[in-house]
């Protein structure tokens, strides 16, 4: 059959065969490879020329997607996109969460589609539907519906910058979960609680250093004799020891940030009494070699300094281990650290991080900024003028 004449700026024709359905039309053009392909089984022939016109378009704007390179699925895309996240590209506590969202949320639905058969609205159903019970099972945590968007967001982004696909639909969807914002009455020990606890506990010297020294559980349990400078009373962060499967992995502290924290003169006995006979290399807590791990939470040694210090004191708050880096904050702030000293101390990876997370200890500041600007103009000599005025 013959082929209606390709217009000026259309390289490519459009033909006109027969099937049992009825008359249908082909496309035929060349790939910016000028390697020739088609597609058929346009019913008109009018949107074969729509489709020729928008091949023409992408092709002299550089914006032509292979419709080969698009069959592939979103598995054959993953075991690629997962590989580029292992360790040491990302921490294993944070590929783990990311392998486990594929395998349980993103995979069952998405892993035999083919990418170009994908829309916002389907994917906009699901994220949508891992938050709602089914059946007797509640629905999934805002935090879990997210990281599973994410994965398959970035598994569609790599697309993207693979050439397969122009545009993602798992990103700009109008209506995604949102996070609950934290919970107020987070708990602070005072001082005297930090010692009360300390003196009940198995570990009394790592309760001090995660409150004097506001580290995480696994920057603290890391910590070597070496990372400790008594002259200048330094402590330098350069490691951290994550539990992931029951296997403590040893690496770079969060967001690869190694600082040094200064540390209170309180601290000395505490740390020499912890170096004291160990070599550079050997940890600061335990036996020098294992890795403490994180405290079991119900019958831990750290639960059990906690109800014995209940005991005695009935006001003492129910703490896990990362309230003792609440509370270094806290007592931080009470002395007077301003929020770059605290942000740094903590290794937050910005000043509006750690306003954000502590926001509840400054309120009192500012109100002592309003104060000490009212004084200082008041001394001022127009401040004086001033008040004169306003009388």
């Amino acid at each position: 059959m013959a082929a209606s004449p390709p217009g000026r700026l259309m390289a490519g024709s459009v033909t006109k065969y027969a099937t049992a359905a009825g008359p249908r039309y082909r496309v035929r053009y060349r790939k910016p490879d000028m390697k020739q392909t088609d597609k058929r089984g346009f019913k008109t022939k009018r949107e074969a020329e729509v489709f020729l016109a928008s091949v023409t378009i992408s092709k002299a704007v550089g914006d032509y997607i292979d419709p080969a390179l698009s069959r592939v699925t979103v598995s054959q895309l993953a075991e690629r996109w997962l590989s580029g996240k292992m360790p040491p590209a990302m921490k294993p506590s944070s590929y783990e969460p990311l392998e486990i969202s594929w395998r349980v949320h993103v995979e069952p639905r998405w892993g035999k589609r083919e990418i170009r058969s994908i829309v916002p609205s389907e994917v906009q159903e699901w994220v949508t539907g891992i938050g709602q019970p089914k059946g007797d099972q509640p629905g999934r945590s805002a935090t879990v519906a997210l990281r599973a968007l994410g994965v398959l967001a970035g598994i569609l982004d790599m697309a993207i910058d693979d050439g397969r696909m122009k545009r993602n639909p798992a990103r700009g969807l109008k209506n995604v979960p949102k996070k609950p914002k934290r919970k107020a009455g987070r708990s602070y020990l005072s001082i005297d609680q930090v010692y009360a606890l300390a003196d009940e506990a198995l570990h009394p010297g790592l309760i001090l250093v995660m409150v004097y020294c506001g580290l995480r559980w696994s920057e603290a349990t890391a910590l070597r004799v070496r990372h400790v400078n008594m002259v200048r009373r330094r402590v330098h962060v350069e490691e951290n020891a994550v539990l992931v499967k029951n296997v403590v992995h040893v690496g770079s502290p969060k967001s690869y940030e190694f600082r040094y924290v200064p540390y209170p003169r309180v601290l000395d006995a505490t740390l020499s009494n912890l170096c004291a006979g160990k070599g550079p290399d050997s940890l600061l807590f335990g036996d020098g070699v294992t890795h403490l791990r994180p405290p079991k939470t119900r019958d831990g040694w750290l639960d059990g300094a906690v109800a014995r210090a209940r005991k005695s004191d009935p006001s003492f708050p129910r703490i896990t281990s990362h309230d003792l880096r609440h509370t270094a904050a806290s007592i931080a702030v009470s002395s007077g650290a301003n929020v770059k000293a605290v942000q740094h101390m903590l290794g937050h990876a910005s000043a509006a991080e750690t306003l954000d997370t502590y926001a509840d200890l400054f309120p009192d500041d500012l109100e002592a900024v309003a104060e000490r600007m009212d004084e200082a103009t008041r001394a001022a000599s127009v401040g004086k003028a001033w008040a004169r005025l306003i009388v």
